[in-house]
């Protein structure tokens, strides 16, 4: 007697099924881990760069003028675009310091924000 032992068509076409459907969820959640450790990251080295302007202007020796200005600048292996707004208070020795951080990508000119990071400077 002579059988022969294997897999039929049927029982190979469903384990490459199964197989198909585990791989397509596996890429799915990478691409999602991918996705958040780059946002993450990119809020992280923007929350950085606005602290560090911020401190910048509370350093000077006087306040700085009521004023809206860009730069653009290198911080780590990325291309900044920082923002600063510097407003009037009620008391003419507090101002307000707003620092919006956008990471430029390719061959933006108008990079989209990252990080928005509110302060108040005064005379000490």
């Amino acid at each position: 007697m002579n059988t022969q032992r294997g897999f039929t068509l049927i029982e190979v076409l469903v384990a490459l099924l199964v197989f198909g459907l585990i791989a397509t969820a596996a890429a799915e959640v990478g691409s999602q881990y991918i996705s958040s450790y780059e946002r993450i990251r990119d809020k992280t080295l923007a929350g950085w760069v606005a602290d560090n302007r911020i401190n910048e202007l509370r350093l000077q020796e006087n306040l700085p003028e009521i004023s809206e200005n860009t730069n653009d600048m290198d911080y780590g292996p990325y291309r900044w675009q920082v923002t600063t707004a510097v407003l009037g208070t009620e008391d003419p020795s507090i101002l307000r310091v707003e620092v919006t951080v956008a990471r430029f990508r390719g061959n933006e000119s108008e990079p989209p924000p990252v990080h928005t990071l509110s302060a108040f400077i005064g005379d000490s």
